[in-house]
């Protein structure tokens, strides 16, 4: 039987979906556990993700077809105002900018965004659709509980946790624009599933670094 983009999407993100385990840090901080210490330093590796990711999207938007571009156009727009929601959330943290400018970033935590440039030069565009969705779920899982914990455990404002409510909000059109990507490959079958899967699997274990790195920051 011939699947959807959309039966393809949510089958791939329910065979994806991370151990519980995988993540040691956001239960630590949805207990408020976590030194704010370990809080900044999430802040300070983002500054450095968020604005990789951003060029990977746009160099990816600028060689995909126009459906696999509009997502990731929209991506690359996602994360500039991400970008200045972090600056709020280090603020909080009690980061200035001379402490942000000398932070030396951790590099389990910069796999990620190695791996995801590395997928922007080497990887079909629709395949990277599809590992990315399923990357997506768990990282806004994730930020749900944090920005909760944030505000609960740590006295965090609003305006303070909006960088992680960006990422946890329902993205109805980012969806609709993945998969219009996928469908449009399946119909050319242009589409690599192993491929995709591979991908995916290889993002959640880079995430899964990330997260542990952090977890062992002193």
């Amino acid at each position: 039987m011939t699947r959807t983009a959309r039966e393809l999407l949510e089958t791939t993100t329910r065979e994806l979906a991370p151990d519980p385990r995988a993540n040691p840090l956001v239960p630590l901080i949805a207990r408020g556990e976590a030194a704010p210490a370990v809080l900044a330093a999430l802040a300070l590796e983002q500054r450095w993700v968020i604005p990789a990711d951003r060029r990977a999207f746009l160099h990816l938007a600028e060689r995909a077809d126009p459906e696999s571009a509009a997502y990731f156009t929209a991506l690359a727009e996602g994360e500039a105002l991400a970008a200045e929601h972090l600056k709020t959330f280090t603020a909080a943290c009690g980061v200035d900018e001379e402490q942000a400018d000398a932070y030396e970033p951790l590099p389990g935590c910069q796999s990620y965004p190695a791996y995801v440039a590395w997928l922007a030069l080497n990887a079909g565009p629709a395949d990277i659709v599809l590992a990315l969705t399923a990357n997506f779920s768990a990282w806004g899982g994730y930020c749900a509980t944090i920005a909760k914990a944030l505000r609960v455990h740590y006295g965090f404002g609003d305006e303070a946790c909006a960088f992680f409510d960006f990422f946890a909000e329902p993205a109805p059109a980012l969806d609709e624009a993945a998969a219009k990507a996928v469908q449009t490959a399946l119909d050319k079958g242009t589409l690599n599933e192993f491929r995709a899967h591979r991908y995916a699997h290889l993002l959640q274990t880079h995430e899964a670094t990330f997260w542990a790195t952090l977890g062992e920051h002193p």
